[in-house]
């Protein structure tokens, strides 16, 4: 009787979790491994940097030194798959809950913004009609993709809502 495929996590050297998958892929295609070992992944998510006013995307690891594996779980597929260069060992030979691989998915699904300002730092607006005006950073909404900023305008110190793409710290 075959075991049900299910989740487990393989532990990797830093930097190497593509390699690691991409060998473990190679693998099961050569050995007896192909149809106990279903998928291999890498979780990893896009990255909107905003950096001196200019968007870029990247892609980043959601879990730096793990991959991510669904098998059918033996001794001969533990000792092969421990065994590939750059993995140093299974995060224990348990699978992976329903609820642990509902939080993946839902990590991996959002699209992730870095900004190089946070909240409270002095920022300058490079576009728009306040181009040119400095202010305080009040808040951050992530999902508009806006900044509210303290600026002084009319005398007086006025809060408004500036896109990312248009500020950049000072």
């Amino acid at each position: 009787m075959q075991e049900e495929a299910k989740w487990y996590v393989l532990h990797t050297y830093a930097g190497h979790e593509n390699k690691v998958a991409s060998n473990i892929e190679k693998f099961i295609r050569t050995e007896a491994l192909n149809g106990v070992v279903k998928e291999v992944k890498v979780p990893s998510v896009m990255v909107v940097e905003i950096k001196n006013g200019k968007k870029k995307e990247i892609e980043q690891k959601l879990f730096p030194n793990y991959v991510f594996i669904k098998m059918e779980m033996n001794d001969d597929v533990w000792y092969a798959l421990k065994n590939i260069r750059g993995v140093t060992d299974f995060v224990g030979r348990k699978a992976l809950t329903d609820e642990e691989i509902d939080k993946f998915k839902e990590k991996g699904s959002k699209t992730l913004i870095e900004l190089n300002f946070d909240q409270g730092d002095s920022v300058v607006v490079t576009g728009g009609a306040l181009e040119g005006y400095e202010g305080l950073v009040e808040s951050i909404n992530y999902d508009k993709g806006i900044a509210k900023v303290l600026v002084n305008m009319f005398g007086r110190k006025t809060s408004v809502e500036i896109e990312f793409k248009n500020l950049v710290p000072i």
